[in-house]
């Protein structure tokens, strides 16, 4: 080998070894951008003999081979992918729009929070530290979330998020940003979708706005293929007058409102899917039974080859993981024929070498 061929394969190694392990933390999120799949699907971060990996990769074969009989058309190639606990972590050490609450409230200086408010963040931060949430304070939660942002425009709002994910870190995982906690095979798979001219969507509970700040700049989905929680709008001038009745002027303020609109969760997420996509998807990605309503639309009476995926967090080193609760979806997994991934045997990395769990 000459020394040019040479310098270039060492600098090739170099590149590789120092994406892969992220840097001195996970993968930035430059480097989650940067991921790139080509359509025959090169993927570096899962496992070599992954099942759920060839289960995709022969699926995507198939139905982009215009000789199939499963052959797709490009205009119905439609992904649908849960966001929490399926392209990035849900338990940091809880669910993100839980913490992002409680930071609102504790920790924001342009926020005065009430004394009610205060209290309710207390019990949301006891509730997290131990695993004890329930329906009753969730709703409580969900009330109070649109209030606490209400005013905020877009923009304002979407700078507060970056914020948010660009200052926090994981609690439980070591050298993880909040912003960086997307799972690097999970990227891959949008990527590798892509490639093969699929549509991709987000389907998720998370708050809308909320998604569209997580996923900007590092996947290659639209803003208005994000679908998820919405909560409500309102103009500064507008009081008790309603919004198809209202002239918005220049001197007016577009921002949000302090209501809650609809939850995107189980068969909400059908409902969503069918107003805003018009389509049946042809596969679906998801986490939890919150997406078995999502699975189950995707697979029955779809005249396309279809498919659904279910990621199990039954890592516990590289992860927050929960065994039992893995298993359980495991086994409704099979029993309904989605496709079980094992972040522990599939996942060669999740986040990059360097974050581990942290011992409690």
């Amino acid at each position: 080998m000459n020394m040019k061929k040479l310098t270039s394969a060492v600098l090739a190694a170099v590149a590789a070894f120092t994406f892969v392990g992220g840097s001195a933390d996970a993968a930035t999120r430059d480097e989650i951008a940067a991921i790139k799949v080509s359509k025959k699907g090169n993927f570096q971060y899962w496992t070599k003999d992954s099942e759920a990996k060839k289960i995709l990769v022969d699926y995507v074969k198939d139905v982009t081979n215009p000789k199939s009989k499963n052959f797709i058309p490009v205009k119905d190639r439609i992904a649908t992918f849960d966001c929490d606990g399926t392209l990035m972590c849900e338990t940091a050490p809880f669910y993100f729009d839980w913490l992002l609450q409680v930071h609102r409230i504790n920790d924001s200086a342009n926020y005065k929070a009430t004394a009610e408010e205060k209290a309710l963040a207390q019990k949301m931060r006891t509730a997290i530290d131990n695993h004890t949430a329930n329906d009753e304070l969730d709703d409580e939660k969900s009330v109070v979330f649109p209030k606490i942002m209400a005013g905020l425009t877009p923009d304002e709002y979407r700078a507060y998020i970056k914020n948010y994910i660009n200052t926090t870190y994981v609690e439980g995982l070591s050298n993880l940003k909040t912003g960086e906690a997307f799972y690097l095979p999970m990227a891959e798979v949008v990527s590798y979708l892509n490639a093969n001219d699929f549509t991709v969507y987000i389907v998720s509970g998370c708050e809308r706005e909320t998604i569209r700040a997580l996923v900007d700049g590092i996947m290659d989905i639209e803003p208005n293929h994000i679908i998820g929680t919405d909560h409500s709008y309102t103009f500064a001038k507008q009081g008790n007058k309603r919004a198809d009745r209202y002239f918005f002027k220049p001197d007016d303020k577009f921002m949000r409102g302090d209501k809650l609109l609809s939850i995107n969760v189980n068969g909400n997420k059908i409902f969503r899917i069918q107003t805003e996509i018009g389509k049946k998807p042809v596969l679906a990605f998801g986490n939890s039974m919150g997406d078995a309503s999502m699975f189950e639309f995707t697979l029955l009476d779809n005249k396309y080859k279809s498919a659904a995926f279910v990621l199990l967090c039954d890592d516990t080193e590289r992860e927050l993981g929960n065994v039992a609760k893995a298993e359980k979806v495991k086994k409704t997994a099979l029993q309904y024929g989605w496709v079980p991934v094992s972040m522990k045997n599939d996942f060669a990395t999740i986040y990059g070498d360097k974050v581990k769990r942290e011992a409690k």
